[in-house]
């Protein structure tokens, strides 16, 4: 484990001279996976990495929660309250929308809008928190927390993600906590997925897994496909 950390801070350490960046910049959900990013990104750049929490109608506990991380790693913070602008937003548009992912997709947007306010202004990266879970059905907004500049644990299931959170000392409330996307009221993964992370990782894992749950991951899988691809590029004859 001692040694996969090591790469991964290595991998970030690279990227970031690649590009000519002075450091990383993340969103702090208070949340496991933006746990083990912080954590990684605090080790790669102890001096030069930064955490925002950006809450838009949010669960106070999440707050709480990315305060706790922060503090629990030494990283510094920034928080930016999205909820006034998310309020100015709708107020502005024209069409009342009755879609609920219309209206809640717009939070992760704002959050990615202000992630990259805070690189241009520092010269840094901007570091998603998306594990190879998600990104696998989809369960992600486009042009949200997708929009980042490095990955460094998209290569992981939610599972193994738990296991660099223990080893990364992780506060066990946030390791224990139900994972959520905080787009909704009471609203969490894996009861708008319709299946368990462990079922979903022991697929990811072994292609295995209840005929009814295989059927929809890879239905999921299938339908999301855009999200994990550049934009269709017209090509002249």
């Amino acid at each position: 484990m001692e040694k996969l950390i090591d790469a991964i801070v290595k991998w970030m350490q690279d990227r970031v001279c690649e590009a000519k960046a002075n450091g990383v910049v993340l969103g702090l959900s208070g949340g496991i996976d933006s746990a083990v990013v912080a954590a990684l990104a605090k080790k790669a750049f102890p001096e030069s990495s930064l955490g925002v929490i950006m809450p838009c109608h949010s669960n106070p506990i999440d707050e709480k929660h990315g305060l706790l991380v922060a503090d629990t790693i030494g990283l510094k913070v920034e928080k930016v309250d999205l909820t006034s602008v998310y309020d100015v937003l709708l107020d502005s548009v024209p069409i009342k929308s009755k879609n609920k992912m219309a209206l809640a997709n717009i939070k992760p947007r704002l959050r990615m809008t202000t992630l990259y306010y805070f690189a241009q202004d520092m010269g840094y990266l901007v570091v998603g928190s998306s594990n190879k879970s998600e990104l696998t059905v989809g369960y992600f907004t486009k042009h949200g927390d997708s929009g980042v500049d490095l990955l460094p644990i998209a290569s992981f299931t939610k599972t193994q993600v738990r296991q660099l959170a223990e080893y990364l000392n992780i506060p066990r409330i946030i390791i224990e906590k139900p994972p959520t996307a905080g787009l909704w009221e009471d609203q969490t993964d894996e009861k708008e997925m319709g299946f368990s992370y462990e079922v979903l990782d022991k697929y990811i894992e072994t292609k295995t897994g209840p005929e009814r749950i295989i059927e929809k991951i890879e239905h999921m899988n299938r339908i999301s496909e855009h999200k994990r691809s550049m934009p269709l590029i017209f090509k002249p004859m």
